[in-house]
């Protein structure tokens, strides 16, 4: 059988074999009762690795991203955040649905929110107005093309936020990806943050779970309202020496996914009836936008799939390429060769 290119997410990625090795010696226990080692081990890794005083184990990124609003919020509050964010667009409406806040999105550039925009949206006390209690960023932004906030952006974001009595939250599912970017560390990335949620099952190539991080009272209050939506773990610690393994091991890589983006949008580029926005393929995103009148992404998506060759349709114009740890150079070779064979 040929192999299939799957681009459509960095969700996709297979546990190695030697991820899979370590999971089947990794010591367990019922982690409700804290009795997990495994879990502890990682929480405590996770916790260092960003700078936090502690952390907990999630099956998802919207699992831990829901606590997090749940943890930071009250009923009724207003949670600011940018219009084509995961919280806002992709996590069923459980802010709304679950946490009982409402949200107040702003329009940013590449899915990313300025100093000025921020200011605007945070309204003045009014007996009408919702009270606004959290501000959530991406970092990356999924829809803005992978784009990353830098260390100073996030910095005087979090700055604002915090003037005017804001919890700050960063979605952080990509956010060794940005570190990697930046050249920075990823606990100096998310120094101004109240709390921050990253995946371990995207680019770090685990097949399973995320983290939230914040301080120990904050994830105490977490821990509490992850059992409440059903994510009370028990012998999970086979599951998170996966994750231990790629935070250990897996984050450097990252940037081979960013050049293997990075050579598909230059190889696309040029092809006559497609535009890249190449000012965001700063990580392991590529999205493509479909100019043709005669051509559309479900058409196209189709076309490639009876190729072998797997992408997201964001919409009808829009098509997403995400690189990861089992997608290699020859294949983006591959993806290049049929798709100026297809727009020839």
């Amino acid at each position: 059988m040929e192999k299939i290119i799957d681009l459509r997410s960095d969700t996709v990625t297979k546990p190695c074999a030697k991820m899979r090795e370590l999971m089947a010696q990794a010591e367990v226990g019922d982690d409700v009762y804290g009795e997990d080692p495994t879990i502890n081990q990682l929480e405590k890794l996770a916790a260092e690795k960003m700078g936090k005083e502690a952390a907990l184990f999630c099956a998802s990124g919207t699992m831990s991203n829901l606590i997090a609003v749940l943890t930071h919020t009250s009923r009724g509050d207003e949670i600011i955040l940018e219009k084509s964010s995961h919280i806002n667009l992709n996590e069923v409406g459980g802010a709304a649905m679950i946490a009982g806040v409402m949200p107040n999105t702003i329009i940013g550039a590449n899915g990313k929110v300025s100093v000025r925009q921020l200011k605007e949206a945070i309204r003045p006390e009014n007996i009408h107005y919702p009270k606004a209690t959290l501000l959530c960023l991406e970092n990356t932004s999924n829809f803005g093309g992978g784009t990353v906030y830098t260390v100073e952006e996030t910095k005087e974001l979090a700055a604002v936020a915090r003037e005017k009595g804001l919890k700050l939250h960063i979605d952080g599912a990509r956010i060794f990806n940005a570190a990697v970017y930046l050249k920075v560390s990823v606990g100096e990335l998310v120094l101004e943050a109240d709390s921050v949620s990253f995946c371990l099952s995207k680019g770090l190539g685990a097949p399973v779970g995320s983290v939230l991080v914040g301080t120990k009272d904050f994830i105490d209050k977490a821990r509490k309202y992850r059992k409440m939506l059903g994510g009370g773990l028990r012998q999970a610690g086979i599951i998170a020496r996966a994750g231990i393994y790629a935070l250990e091991n897996l984050v450097d890589r990252l940037e081979e996914d960013h050049e293997n983006a990075r050579k598909l949008a230059l190889g696309l580029k040029s092809l006559k009836g497609i535009y890249i926005p190449l000012d965001t393929v700063q990580t392991n995103i590529v999205m493509v936008d479909i100019e043709r009148s005669d051509l559309n992404a479900f058409e196209l998506a189709k076309t490639l799939k009876n190729l072998g060759i797997l992408v997201s349709i964001i919409n009808e114009r829009r098509l997403r390429f995400v690189t990861h740890r089992d997608v290699t150079s020859q294949d983006i070779d591959v993806v290049i060769e049929v798709m100026e064979k297809l727009l020839a």
